[in-house]
């Protein structure tokens, strides 16, 4: 048999079920023919008599799935870098959100922005990812915060995918923030997001509906009407839960069955274990930990007593996470959130 091309003397992390932790082969090797894997396994197993075009001995090191960066903020206009002199000075998230700037900041600046502009301020943050391996992508809305640009943040997104080859997933976070226009009205700001919900789904701009249940954003009442609107839908959910207090927004999530509570730094042993119950993924985001200076860590030892999957990511984002860098948050996971190698791994494959 004969490759385009075959990587020799690695350390594979299949991470197949069937194999203890990592599930490690060694040594290993990947063959690709027309740009598709043709053979991944032990040296051993190779077909006989095989052949390639070009050979690359790899001398040991891992070769692992294509990373995944499950939640991400990539798509939006302007930038929050001053925020950073704010928080250093003192300035707590709340803080820097009442006095107007935070999340409501980056809605002006994308509202102001085109399609095109997003896509050409985005696409630099997304090669990041790409040059470290990332090869699936989420991007949320939620910096719109109105049908017209957050319809357009998410065809943003979609074209990003189409640009490069990466698989790009959407999630809608018209429930981000309260817009200003809102009049302090988050009730009646609610009512239109889920009136957004099945104009977005019918045009297929987005794969989830993700909410910010926390006392800045939306209250767990307001996040099921959210969540049942999807539901009417037909999308999942997930919540970006207890991340500055403890809503029982971990409890939430599961009780709808979402696909992940993201951030959890607040979630108690009863949100974990209804995670558990439901099969929602934890997602630790220890960017956002890092530039908030938290001190709260996320309930690592309560997650992995009651075996719920974890996952990380860089929450990509312009104030509390102006992070492109996949291997970095894997390096904070086992830094500040004290996860193994092998978890860090896994949370991103």
């Amino acid at each position: 048999m004969r490759f385009d091309k075959i990587w020799l003397n690695a350390r594979l992390a299949t991470l197949a079920p069937e194999r203890p932790g990592l599930g490690v082969i060694e040594p290993g090797a990947v063959a690709a023919v027309d740009g598709r894997l043709a053979f991944v396994g032990s040296t051993a197993d190779l077909p006989s008599a095989w052949d390639a075009a070009e050979r690359i001995d790899v001398e040991g090191r891992w070769i692992t799935p294509g990373l995944i960066d499950c939640h991400t903020h990539l798509v939006y206009g302007g930038d929050r870098a001053h925020e950073f002199e704010l928080r250093l000075a003192g300035a707590s998230y709340e803080e820097i959100a009442r006095q107007g700037g935070g999340i409501v900041s980056t809605v002006t600046a994308t509202r102001a922005a085109s399609e095109d502009d997003l896509v050409r301020q985005s696409l630099p943050r997304l090669d990041c990812l790409i040059s470290e391996g990332v090869t699936t992508v989420e991007i949320k809305s939620g910096y719109g915060l109105d049908l017209e640009t957050e319809a357009r943040m998410l065809r943003a997104a979609r074209r990003l995918g189409r640009e490069r080859s990466i698989e790009v997933v959407t999630s809608f976070l018209g429930a981000h923030a309260l817009p200003p226009e809102a009049n302090g009205d988050n009730d009646a700001y609610i009512d239109q997001v889920c009136g957004m919900v099945p104009l977005l789904a019918k045009e297929k701009l987005a794969d989830a509906v993700d909410a910010f249940c926390e006392g800045i954003a939306f209250s767990p009442q307001q996040t099921a009407r959210v969540f049942d609107a999807a539901k009417r839908a037909g999308l999942p959910v997930k919540l970006h839960a207890d991340q500055l207090s403890n809503l029982h927004g971990a409890r939430l999530a599961a009780e709808h069955g979402a696909l992940s509570a993201d951030h959890l730094e607040y979630t108690d042993e009863d949100g974990v274990a209804t995670m558990a119950r439901s099969g929602s993924v934890a997602v630790l985001l220890p960017g956002a930990y890092y530039v908030l200076r938290e001190t709260q860590l996320p309930p690592v030892a309560a997650l992995r007593r009651h075996r719920v999957p974890i996952a990380i990511a860089t929450d990509c984002n312009p104030g509390t996470s102006p992070v492109t860098s996949l291997l970095l948050i894997m390096n904070m996971a086992a830094t500040l959130f004290r996860l193994t190698v092998e978890e860090a791994i896994a949370g991103v494959s």
